[in-house]
């Protein structure tokens, strides 16, 4: 997964072929709609006038259109943080967020830096959205007490999967353990009662999912880093209970390719995404562990009316038809259960922040963690 998405030249996100919209292969909140953005740009604001001289640090910035939507109604918020930082492993994606700035807003790219590792410390904003879903993961097999590792081979010219038994000690990494730990403590939930020799709870057979050990560390790394502010992700997922539910034996492993999703990633490798859901129960242990706080979880349809997308909207009035109906389409996307509404969540981690956040005034869903 992470030479499929990453290798340099070949990876995905290292091509350059259209990844995002309508004419690429799947489309994102703020490709959507600037309400996603502006409406960010509220809980980024009560942030920023918290923390005295804080910045803001967006991850995998795609198009830029996040950092674009975001910037301009900070600057009419009158919250324009002194920098706006985007680390993005793209040089590509790179190139079109820059060129986004220089074609429409000049005057804010003085405000921008790019960087390629993580700074040492870091007082304001973070933020991701849909980042943690494209990082590579382990595929696990349980079957009974018994775990696998799921890899990759090669068989007449063609990717085939792979097994090796899951050891203790395997997929080692800083602060959360090993993959063998990692899927052993799931036994409980996903085979009941044949995790520990005693079999007298359900036995669901063969169950296939994922665990992400990469946003673990990258979790714990950022909340290290963070001194002072807010850890904000968007994306789609779920906490433990759900994500590894006995009916989704499966996993949620899935592919892009112009706007086509299925399920086998050995499917033209490097010319599509590859994703899987993201377990917000692990991100919050993660980010515990590093002595953050968690400050609100809920979904997306939630943090962004808490946020006043709503009232955004309403700015626009709506006798004026052909911008009005547009944003009503779009913020209908962005928040109605059948679209993203439900599906995405968006969760925060602090620290030094002692008021409650705009974001998750209401709707908190932090009991499914």
């Amino acid at each position: 997964m992470r030479l499929a998405l990453y290798a340099p030249g070949l990876g995905y996100y290292s091509g350059g072929a259209a990844k995002f919209g309508q004419e690429g292969d799947f489309v994102t909140a703020p490709e959507i709609s600037p309400l996603f953005g502006r409406a960010v740009a509220r809980q980024a604001a009560q942030v920023l006038e918290v923390v005295e001289s804080g910045d803001i640090l967006e991850f995998g910035a795609g198009t830029g259109k996040l950092a674009f939507d975001l910037l301009l109604e900070l600057e009419k918020l009158g919250s324009l943080p002194k920098r706006y930082f985007i680390l993005e492993v793209s040089a590509e994606l790179q190139q079109r967020q820059r060129y986004l700035f220089e074609r429409s807003t000049p005057h804010l790219l003085p405000r921008i830096t790019w960087l390629e590792n993580l700074p040492p410390k870091f007082n304001g904003l973070i933020l991701a959205n849909e980042v943690l879903d494209a990082l590579p993961v382990h595929l696990v097999v349980w079957r009974g007490p018994d775990l696998f590792e799921r890899g990759v081979a090669s068989r007449n010219d063609e990717f085939v999967w792979s097994e090796r038994p899951l050891t203790k000690g395997q997929g080692k990494g800083k602060g959360e353990g090993g993959l063998f730990e990692a899927a052993h403590e799931l036994c409980p939930q996903i085979n009941p009662g044949n995790g520990d020799g005693n079999h007298s709870g359900e036995y669901f057979g063969e169950y296939i999912s994922e665990i992400n050990l990469s946003a673990r560390h990258l979790m714990h790394s950022l909340a290290n880093m963070l001194e002072n502010g807010l850890i904000l992700l968007i994306d789609y997922g779920f906490g433990q209970s759900e994500y590894y539910h006995p009916q989704r034996k499966h996993g949620t492993l899935m592919c892009h390719y112009r706007q086509l999703v299925h399920d086998n990633p050995f499917y033209l490798p490097g010319l599509q995404d590859i994703t899987t859901h993201v377990d917000f129960s692990a991100m919050a242990r993660a980010a515990a562990s590093a002595g953050t706080e968690l400050m609100g979880y809920t979904t997306q349809a939630y943090f962004l009316i808490n946020c006043g997308v709503t009232e955004i909207l309403a700015q626009t009035p709506a006798e004026n038809v052909r911008d009005y109906l547009p944003l009503a389409n779009q913020l209908q996307k962005l928040v109605s259960p059948a679209e993203m509404g439900e599906l995405f969540k968006a969760i925060a981690f602090g620290k030094n922040i002692s008021e409650p956040l705009t974001g998750f005034a209401d709707g908190d869903k932090s009991r499914l963690l």
